[in-house]
């Protein structure tokens, strides 16, 4: 199980180096490097994703910076549809599931490229104020019948993908919180981290009570992607977040493309 624990630990350096969004790497690398199917990593990938950003999540809550009214409605909403996608999961054929699973990759790519170069230059202004607004004398959201609406659509789309590729839902939830509120940086990140450790735990509990996890790999890959976390914090705080976000990119890239030609050979 030692390749098990260094797959999991480069899972956890990515996501630190990266943000929750890397964690989608956790199922390629389960693919590639254990030979498991998309079906079968899926809710191992999910069990490593949820630790670390439940990590994530408690240290956003400690600081203030996480919406948790916004968070807990996204989450309700995914934890909605993560089950469903589950369903679908183990349903699916592995071929189809794979090439699925290769093009949201290189969307999370494009989506990072992109990133990276907004991070180079100043970011455009908003044509119209976001659904989502912070109200600064109470420091809370002012919740709008269009707010809810668009938070709970992305929960969906989040919890869709999380139980049905095994992702944590990060690249859906961070550019949401970004287009339907006017939170910060910090406060976007660490609520998607709330929203994705409540999602990715209700897949991996649906996953555990089908008898579809796998145990004696979930264990070693997930506490090797929390060792992995600990040390790439330390290591991101010394790299420029545009080159680690260009980097991202182009090796989500790779194994999207890599996937691709899986599922079609």
């Amino acid at each position: 199980m030692t390749i098990v624990a260094l797959l999991g630990c480069a899972v956890g350096i990515v996501l630190a180096l990266t943000g929750a969004g890397g964690g989608i790497l956790a199922v390629p690398l389960l693919v590639f490097g254990v030979g498991l199917t998309v079906a079968d990593a899926g809710p191992i990938g999910l069990l490593a994703v949820a630790l670390a950003a439940s990590l994530g999540a408690v240290m956003g809550l400690r600081s203030g910076t996480v919406r948790y009214k916004a968070a807990l409605l996204v989450a309700a909403a995914g934890v909605v549809c993560s089950p469903l996608g589950l369903w679908l999961a183990q349903r699916m054929p592995n071929r189809p599931l794979t090439a699925i699973f290769a093009v949201v990759l290189m969307y999370v790519a494009v989506r990072a490229w992109q990133r990276a170069r907004c991070a180079e230059g100043a970011a455009p202004p908003r044509a119209t104020p976001p659904p989502c607004r912070l109200d600064l004398a109470r420091g809370k959201i002012n919740w709008t019948a269009p707010c809810a609406r668009a938070l709970c659509c992305s929960g969906l789309v989040a919890g869709g993908l999380s139980g049905l590729l095994g992702v944590g839902g990060g690249f859906v939830m961070v550019p949401a919180l970004q287009r339907f509120t006017d939170l910060g940086t910090q406060s976007v990140l660490a609520t998607s981290l709330a929203v994705i450790a409540l999602v990715s735990m209700s897949g991996v509990a649906a996953s555990a009570a089908s008898g579809h996890l796998q145990w004696a790999i979930a264990l070693p890959f997930a506490l090797g992607a929390l060792a992995g976390m600990g040390g790439g914090r330390l290591l991101a705080a010394r790299l420029p977040a545009a080159r680690l976000q260009q980097g991202f990119a182009l090796v989500s890239a790779l194994v999207a493309v890599a996937m691709l030609v899986r599922a079609l050979g």
